[in-house]
């Protein structure tokens, strides 16, 4: 169970791309795009499913499917506030890492 996400807003900084994650349940969450890094528009706002699989006590795999296609897969890290997020977008796999922090 994803209780440590769930009512929360996190800062996710993967360098030039930046948003701001809020998980209103266990199968919905709204990410806010701080920093887009050409990837997405600065500013840009959607509240998706999700899928929350607790692989250890403060240890999330975070999965969802954005409206224009894209697919994100979080492992997000809350004892070591860091962040592995692999994105599929027009075609493209991308790999980042970085931080994850309660905001």
């Amino acid at each position: 169970m994803a209780v440590q996400l769930v009512g929360k807003t996190f800062a996710a900084n993967l360098g030039q791309l930046q948003a701001r994650l809020t998980s209103e349940s266990d199968t919905r969450m709204t990410f806010v795009v701080t920093s887009g890094a050409g990837m997405t528009a600065d500013g840009r706002r959607e509240t998706v499913d999700v899928e929350i699989v607790e692989i250890r006590p403060q240890l999330y795999l975070v999965s969802w499917r954005e409206a224009g296609g894209a697919t994100v897969v979080h492992v997000e890290d809350l004892v070591n506030s860091t962040l592995h997020s692999t994105v599929t977008l027009d075609g493209r796999l991308y790999r980042l890492a970085g931080t994850f922090q309660e905001a």
